[in-house]
């Protein structure tokens, strides 16, 4: 995860417009409703909202503490982590 976000901080502007930025919003806000599915059964899960490009890096990173803080099983976190992959394919950094 951390890899990702320094990655994240080092690309140019142009790649996050592209959708690097997008992308790990995205993923910010997959792994918070995660985490609030386990913390807040049945209730409705909050949206991350979008705090702009330069901010998705730290998004991701505090969505990630929260999951990890509530997985329960290394099937869990192995399935967090392949979202985490998956993302960071798609937005090429």
């Amino acid at each position: 995860m951390d890899h990702f976000a320094d990655r994240l901080r080092a690309a140019p502007q142009s790649r996050l417009q592209r959708g690097a930025a997008a992308e790990a919003l995205t993923l910010a806000r997959e792994l918070a409703r995660r985490a609030q599915a386990v913390e807040e059964p049945g209730s409705e899960p909050r949206e991350m909202p979008d705090a702009g490009m330069f901010a998705a890096a730290d998004q991701i990173l505090v969505a990630a503490h929260d999951l990890a803080v509530v997985l329960q099983s290394d099937d869990e976190v192995a399935e967090a982590v392949q979202v985490v992959e998956e993302a960071r394919q798609r937005a090429g950094v």
